[in-house]
């Protein structure tokens, strides 16, 4: 796979694909401009060569054809000032106004196109759509949007096969040096922290780490069918029923396979899924019959706080909670305070994208840990030992 410090870009029109999938409020303003900023150094590698870029990204998920919402032209001004290069901005990513203005560009120039996902055709990954953005009249394809690896898309793995020069940017090659850090390279004791709804979204990332890790954290809304399944009580919690003997015999292969794998001993609940819905801790597997479990409890949070600050390589996946209610969010912030502690101490720590990145962030401890993930699904998928679409399209 060419990597960037491998190529030169002068004299050279580079098509990247990025990743802008950033969230806007509405105002159309950015809250988080984590995924822009991460881009900028493959931008600038390319502008300092003496290259040009045509930037191409999807934002949100449009449903039929252009929305005002999904537009990226609400963030052309903000790309600029953070590249620190004016960026043209073409109104539709195919077509003749694009050719044009992707044919005029002059090295040190940016061009955005709009959304791709303005097209069916994208997500489809269909190949006509493809060779239009190849069309436009780059010498090389860049992949720098993570991401989307995941994806068989248009952009991230078709337009590959229309070029001889194919180069991994940055984050891609970050994204991926850092996993297979914590895949193949990880030093003991190894606490993987596994949070968020389902166990059905996260059995296989799992089943996958119950091989390499020393400590398995479980928490967030799966708990509950793991206390279920053992015969607690979890009053009205998330519950997948058709889990439970699943729940079982991960217990069973983590004792196996001699993995301390660390459940919940106490859950802060909540008579109504809301902010300000009355609240009590129970120990685990006593919810009341009309309460529902929205939080890890303190004992707990104290009890996986002492495991993450003992580690020496911590892989985070998943809120402990429902983050997004402040009440419900001390569960999370406990084990982010936790991994920013070990990661100062020595600890490598990888933040696996989504709302674990997002609690991070929000927290302010993005610099102080080793890692945050831009791609929570495809960092998923590639730790499970899957192709990568996006990642395969660089390599042939």
């Amino acid at each position: 796979m060419k990597t960037l410090d491998t190529y030169n870009f002068s004299g050279k029109k580079a098509i990247v694909r990025v990743d802008f999938n950033v969230p806007l409020n509405d105002k159309f303003e950015i809250t988080d401009e984590t995924r822009i900023k991460a881009v900028v150094p493959t931008v600038k590698k390319i502008l300092n060569d003496g290259g040009s870029a045509i930037l191409m990204s999807h934002l949100g998920r449009p449903k039929n054809g252009p929305e005002e919402k999904f537009s990226l032209k609400h963030i052309v001004k903000r790309v600029s000032e953070v590249l620190e290069a004016e960026v043209k901005f073409a109104d539709d990513c195919v077509g003749e106004q694009a050719k044009e203005l992707a044919s005029s560009l002059e090295a040190g120039q940016v061009l955005l196109l709009e959304n791709l996902r303005f097209y069916k055709e994208e997500t489809k990954g269909d190949e006509a759509f493809a060779k239009q953005l190849a069309d436009l009249g780059a010498d090389v394809y860049v992949n720098d949007a993570f991401g989307t690896a995941h994806r068989a898309h248009a952009s991230t793995a078709i337009i590959a096969q229309f070029f001889t020069d194919k180069v991994c940017g940055y984050v891609m090659q970050s994204e991926l040096d850092n996993a297979n850090k914590i895949l193949n390279n990880a030093e003991r004791p190894f606490t993987a922290i596994m949070g968020g709804a389902k166990i059905s979204d996260k059995i296989l990332i799992i089943e996958k780490l119950l091989d390499k890790v020393d400590n398995l954290i479980i928490g967030g809304g799966m708990t509950y069918t793991f206390t279920k399944a053992f015969g607690g009580e979890i009053g009205k919690s998330l519950l997948e029923a058709d889990k439970m003997e699943l729940a079982k015999e991960l217990v069973k292969k983590a004792e196996e396979k001699g993995v301390n794998l660390i459940l919940p001993v106490d859950t802060l609940c909540a008579d109504d899924f809301s902010n300000d819905a009355n609240r009590q801790i129970v120990e685990r597997g006593h919810i009341p019959a009309d309460w529902e479990g929205l939080d890890i409890g303190p004992d707990t949070t104290v009890k996986f706080a002492d495991v993450v600050k003992n580690s020496k390589t911590i892989l985070w996946n998943g809120p402990m909670g429902v983050f997004e209610f402040p009440n419900f969010a001390k569960g999370t912030e406990g084990i982010a305070y936790a991994v920013k502690e070990a990661t100062q101490g020595g600890a490598f720590s990888l933040i696996g994208g989504g709302d674990s990145a997002s609690a991070i962030n929000n927290l302010g401890f993005g610099n102080d840990v080793s890692y945050v993930s831009t791609g929570g699904g495809a960092l998923l998928e590639y730790m499970e030992g899957k192709t990568l679409p996006g990642v395969a399209a660089l390599e042939n």
